[in-house]
């Protein structure tokens, strides 16, 4: 017998034993980590809870292109389950999502099911007529919102609760997970601030879901005369503020990302400046830049597209930052970072011309601004809110849904 040999296949035999160990220790491992962590099934797919609820219901539908349920549209699934769905409600960017920041939206019909599209971004009131409110028994609301004060979405619900109370309608809630909903971030918005970008007294960052703030709402009496809807919420499953939750659709034109979507609360306020934050470009909220802008390595050239017909700066070579390469880590460990607005305010040394009265209807009060043209920095800042923070995170527990760490950290 060749002892070398057989010594050679001994070790190989072992060699395969420990490798065939290891590769069952990673599978038991991953399947240990799915059991840990299984699938996030948002409202609008747990039909058995809801469907009985819609039955001889004339229905409302408030939603964009984010309401799926996995691969149809809970129109469809609505309209192909012979529930009789009498109008669609659409936000801002409109039913399918396409239009650009605040540009008005006319009414329309879907050309699939022949359900008419109420556009809530008209240019009007916001809210639905008495006609459209007396056509229908139950509201069902089912769309993607981002979680910050500033975003739309909350603000078109807001109405459609306010005028479902004045009329009596029911209103069903099918919640889906905050992208943003592991955090509490930025001031409360101040009273006289309050606009169509903040209209309730929340941070900038509420960290919660539209179910959620739809019940603070409703307990809070944040609606006119302090009235309440009739509001039942079917919840996520297997969802807590710190899941990290992915969205499988972008939810508006200029957020086609995560990135986006993490950088948003802090980039937003350039909105209200002369500086790009990346609109007509590849990567919204995710750059800045000017093209006075001195001392930057990065540039780039913002263009007209779909969603961003005007982008500010248009056809202009912008100088500055480029964010896109930062961890989602380092972007959740920050929360709202002011530093690179401050960053470019100070480049540009504009004084206060730097900013429009628009800013305040963003950061929600006015110490933000002057602060900025005092020096100050972002952290001294930041910490002008903390108590706001604090206050609020007490005052939503009563209406929360979903498991709160007791001392949530700034990530998932």
């Amino acid at each position: 017998m060749n002892y070398d040999v057989c010594d050679y296949e001994l070790r190989c035999m072992y060699r395969m034993k420990k490798i065939g160990i290891v590769l069952i220790g990673l599978l038991c491992a991953g399947c240990f980590c799915r059991a840990q962590q299984p699938r996030v099934v948002t409202g609008d797919e747990q039909t058995s809870r809801y469907f009985p609820l819609l039955k001889e219901k004339r229905i409302a539908l408030f939603s964009n292109h984010t309401g799926m349920v996995g691969d149809k549209h809970l129109l469809d699934v609505l309209t192909e389950n012979d529930f009789n769905v009498a109008m669609v409600f659409s936000p801002e960017h409109g039913f399918r999502g396409h239009a650009d920041a605040g540009e008005h939206v006319n009414g329309s019909t879907d050309p699939q099911t022949g359900v008419p599209i109420v556009s809530l971004y008209d240019g009007k009131t916001g809210k639905p007529d008495e006609t459209s409110m007396r056509n229908f028994d139950l509201l069902v609301i089912d769309i993607q919102d981002v979680g910050l004060r500033f975003y739309t979405y909350y603000i078109s619900m807001l109405r459609l609760m306010d005028a479902c109370a004045e009329y009596g309608k029911e209103v069903l809630l099918l919640d889906r997970p905050n992208p943003n909903g592991h955090y509490v971030d930025g001031p409360l918005l101040e009273r006289k601030h309050r606009s169509g970008v903040g209209a309730l007294p929340i941070p900038v960052v509420h960290g919660m879901t539209l179910g959620e703030l739809a019940q603070m709402i409703n307990g809070e009496g944040w609606l006119t005369d302090g009235r309440r809807c009739r509001l039942t919420v079917i919840p996520c499953l297997n969802y807590s503020h710190t899941t990290l939750y992915r969205l499988p659709i972008a939810p508006s034109p200029n957020l086609p990302t995560m990135k986006a979507v993490y950088l948003y609360p802090s980039l937003c306020f350039f909105e209200a400046t002369p500086v790009s934050l990346g609109r007509g470009t590849s990567l919204p909220f995710q750059v800045y830049g000017h093209p006075r802008m001195t001392g930057y390595t990065y540039s780039f050239t913002p263009r007209s597209m779909p969603g961003a017909k005007k982008p500010p700066q248009q056809d202009r070579l912008c100088h500055g930052v480029n964010l896109s390469t930062l961890s989602d880590e380092e972007i959740w460990a920050k929360g709202i970072d002011l530093s690179y607005l401050i960053d470019a305010y100070r480049n540009l040394n504009e004084g206060d011309r730097f900013f429009t009265s628009f800013f305040e209807r963003l950061i929600g009060v006015d110490y933000v601004r002057k602060m900025i043209e005092e020096g100050k920095s972002a952290a001294e800042i930041k910490a002008m809110w903390k108590e706001d923070v604090e206050g609020f995170k007490k005052r939503r527990k009563p209406y929360l849904l979903y498991p709160d760490p007791p001392n949530p950290p700034n990530q998932p």
